[in-house]
């Protein structure tokens, strides 16, 4: 209410100045300080005029003194009022800190208590692991003495086997080595029987080296013979004449195993020889063939190189 009352108080002198300042104006009151000329007028009249206008100065001056006093006593009271926030601000600061003390106080001792529960819960689980530890070092040291005693047994079953065991390995040994020995006579016949064996192989490749060497000579005996016997052939049936004389033919023959001709083609040589020669194999028709199949493998394909005989 206070406040609202000092608030009018300036306001009603404000609007007073503006109201006299507005009826100066419309006077056509000047307050320069070389006041205009005067018509002139009685003394009077003149001594009122400037007595009215040193009235209106003073009444201005007083206006002015007062919108001052309004301007100072309304910055007083923006200045207090922003002294009242800046105090309000601090003891509003002021009360938050001792809020945020309380509270970091109150978590504080949360923190403690919590600290004290888990102490005191701490020291009662090392007073139960304390009391299962003593519990499992008496059960371990029983445990011992029955290992300790089973070791006792074990260990004297062990000697006892070990002891068997020695014996079992002595006899083995004893039978290994006896075998070993058995096994060495046994190699060394096999060996000597392999010398044998492959003494006699050796000998029997040789002996067939040397019938292969004979078969080959007489098979190529007999294919020799058959040619021979071929041409001679082929010579008897050709029809000479005295202009084949130093002349050859080469003709390429294929034979059936009956001896049959399958294949007569003239190679190469005279031209006449080597037409009365492919004649006369055409009019044989067969050659002499041996039956052997060494030999007829090797004559079922002959180039026979004929050369007229003349007595």
């Amino acid at each position: 209410m206070a406040a609202k009352s000092e608030l009018t108080i300036p306001v009603s002198i404000s609007a007073g100045i503006h109201i006299g300042v507005i009826v100066i104006l419309a006077l056509g009151v000047d307050f320069s300080d070389k006041p205009k000329p005067l018509p002139q007028a009685s003394a009077p009249a003149v001594q009122a005029v400037i007595v009215d206008q040193q009235k209106v100065a003073e009444y201005v001056e007083k206006l002015k003194a007062d919108k001052r006093e309004v301007l100072r006593k309304e910055k007083a009271r923006q200045d207090e009022a922003d002294r009242r926030v800046r105090e309000a601000r601090k003891e509003r600061e002021r009360e938050q800190a001792q809020i945020k003390k309380l509270e970091l106080q109150r978590k504080q001792k949360e923190i403690e208590t919590r600290n004290a529960n888990d102490a005191a819960k701490a020291a009662q689980l090392r007073q139960k692991q304390e009391k299962e530890k003593a519990a499992k070092a008496e059960a371990d040291r029983k445990q011992k003495d029955k290992e300790r005693q089973a070791s006792e047994v074990a260990a004297k079953k062990a000697a006892d086997k070990r002891k068997a065991e020695e014996a079992a390995a002595l006899k083995a040994e004893n039978e290994r080595k006896r075998k070993a020995e058995a096994e060495r006579k046994r190699k060394a016949d096999e060996q000597a029987r392999r010398q044998q064996e492959q003494m006699m192989q050796d000998a029997l490749a040789a002996e067939q080296v040397a019938l292969s060497q004979t078969r080959n000579k007489q098979v190529t005996s007999e294919v020799e013979r058959y040619t021979a016997m071929i041409i001679a052939t082929i010579a008897r049936n050709v029809r000479q004449e005295e202009s084949m004389r130093g002349k050859s033919c080469k003709v390429l023959v294929r034979l059936a195993k009956d001896g049959f001709v399958t294949t007569n083609r003239i190679i190469e040589g005279d031209p006449a020889l080597c037409t009365a020669t492919q004649s006369a194999i055409q009019r044989l028709q067969k050659l002499p063939v041996s039956s052997e199949p060494a030999v007829y493998e090797k004559l079922k394909e002959l180039n026979i190189i004929y050369r007229p005989a003349f007595n």
